[in-house]
């Protein structure tokens, strides 16, 4: 945690630091963002030259994550596909600023019982504590 604040932090730092999001992983998310269209998995794997279920695998940890969308498209004779999209970065912006604060409050209550447990009376450690 201390070497993390001391490093100069990038948005994309960001997104492995908060997410646990991979390489693979930001370069599907730029591929969408940089896509003037919805794309298939087929599509994003072609983008970012792997196979497709390597690809798959990074789509639903972005989905999981939140920073994408899925719509499924129907076919007029029958059968479905799917295709995928950036969520709005501003959604993306307060659900992370959400899970900052509730970190926050944690690490607060932590911190909280911390001192509580280990708080000396008249300088002299509690029986109970040592």
């Amino acid at each position: 945690m201390a070497e993390q604040l001391q490093q100069d932090m990038q948005c994309e730092g960001l997104l492995e630091c908060i997410h646990g999001l991979k390489q693979l992983d930001k370069e599907c998310y730029r591929a969408l963002v940089e896509s003037d269209e919805r794309l298939t998995i087929d599509e994003v794997a072609e983008q970012v030259d792997r196979e497709r279920s390597t690809a798959y695998r990074s789509i639903q940890r972005l989905l999981q994550s939140g920073f994408i969308q899925k719509e499924q498209i129907n076919y007029d004779q029958g059968g479905y596909y799917h295709v995928y999209y950036p969520t709005d970065p501003t959604q993306i912006a307060n659900n992370m600023q959400r899970m900052l604060n509730d970190w926050y409050a944690k690490m607060g209550q932590l911190i909280q019982e911390f001192e509580d447990k280990y708080e000396h009376v008249d300088g002299e450690p509690s029986t109970a504590e040592v």
